[in-house]
């Protein structure tokens, strides 16, 4: 490699830019555009091309900008087109598969979007967060829960959400509910929930499990407090007081809200609707030290109209700091609500801005 060569591949690799363009990061869309000199086309960050060697890349504010150094817009991403098509064509894809009776396949969905399934796959998860599968299963299992809640049979509940049998139910069933059908009927009746709470520098903090994971990580000023709103999310639970060996996982989980950056190696029972699912995937991908506004949030999940229902669910995430929604904030910067306080808020942003 010449000096000039490596000259122009350090320049790109020491750019912000190209670690976006790395990553595919459709968060980045619409704030720069990337050339390729071998070919001729320039693309939006979160091109699924083949990725380009950094000294044939350059970076452009514009499309306009690109073509006047003589490019053209790449045929794969199109990024001449209005940043929110794709977002636009997937969320008319998640209606579609929420409509059909039977699981559309990759490639049908493919067809109908017009796009090879490999590039619909990656569009699909960059969008949602959800593989059309996973996105497709989530929707299914918010239709067992709420055929369960409002008085159906599991039998019933089972068939109307989609499902060719009642044994392929079955046996995803506590993947999809948490515990039996019968159990989640009964509002998680004889289902044991370990807890714990003790203190951080926000106040006092406490840590639930089920089987399958954390299900709730809560902030507040008193524990009496805390316990009450774990036993309001778990009516019929049976909560347990977490022994000796729950008691290093909740130092675990203290040890990551002093320091987010460090990340949180424990398994998470995330429950929700298909819609709050695909909120919290949204937020758990805005690095620490940033923030994003609760617009940004319903673009990149494709609902662009949803900024409240966006805020809705960050209301109900039960998951304090590991999905992030102190993260967002009102289009003019400002620190709107938070569930466990604004002051919390401030201080988890101002924690993350020093690190």
């Amino acid at each position: 490699m010449s000096s000039k060569t490596a000259i122009r591949a350090a320049t790109t690799t020491g750019d912000p830019r190209w670690a976006a363009v790395l990553a595919r990061d459709p968060a980045a869309d619409g704030r720069f555009f990337y050339s390729v000199k071998t070919t001729g086309v320039y693309c939006r960050p979160s091109c699924a091309s083949r990725t380009a060697r950094p000294e044939n890349v350059a970076f452009h504010a514009t499309t306009a900008a690109a073509e006047r150094a003589g490019f053209r817009p790449c045929k794969r991403c199109r990024p001449d087109r209005p940043a929110g098509e794709q977002a636009a064509r997937v969320a008319e894809l998640c209606r579609w598969i929420e409509r059909a009776e039977q699981v559309p396949s990759l490639a049908t969905l493919a067809q109908h979007a017009g796009l090879s399934p490999w590039h619909l796959h990656r569009v699909f998860k960059a969008v949602t967060g959800l593989t059309p599968r996973a996105y497709a299963a989530a929707h299914r299992a918010q239709r067992v829960k709420t055929g369960l809640r409002q008085g159906a049979t599991v039998t019933e509940a089972i068939y109307a959400a989609g499902y060719n049998s009642s044994a392929r139910f079955y046996e995803q069933s506590n993947a999809v509910l948490g515990m039996t059908p019968s159990r989640y009927r009964a509002g998680g009746a004889d289902t044991a929930i370990r807890f714990a709470v003790g203190q951080c520098t926000l106040g006092a903090i406490l840590v639930a499990a089920s089987a399958r994971g954390i299900c709730a990580i809560l902030l507040g000023d008193a524990a009496d407090a805390l316990v009450r709103d774990l036993q309001d999310r778990f009516p019929r639970a049976e909560l347990v007081g977490g022994d000796a060996g729950f008691e290093r996982c909740v130092a675990q989980v203290v040890g990551f809200v002093e320091q987010p950056r460090l990340g949180l190696n424990l398994p998470l029972d995330v429950r929700g609707t298909v819609f709050q699912l695909r909120v919290w995937q949204a937020l758990q991908k805005i690095p620490a030290g940033t923030t994003a506004s609760y617009g940004e949030i319903a673009q990149r999940i494709g609902a662009p109209k949803s900024v409240r229902a966006v805020a809705g669910a960050c209301a109900a995430n039960a998951l304090a700091v590991v999905i992030p929604c102190h993260r967002v904030v009102r289009s003019d910067g400002g620190l709107s609500g938070y569930r466990w306080g604004v002051a919390r808020k401030r201080a988890l942003l101002d924690r993350e801005a020093k690190d």
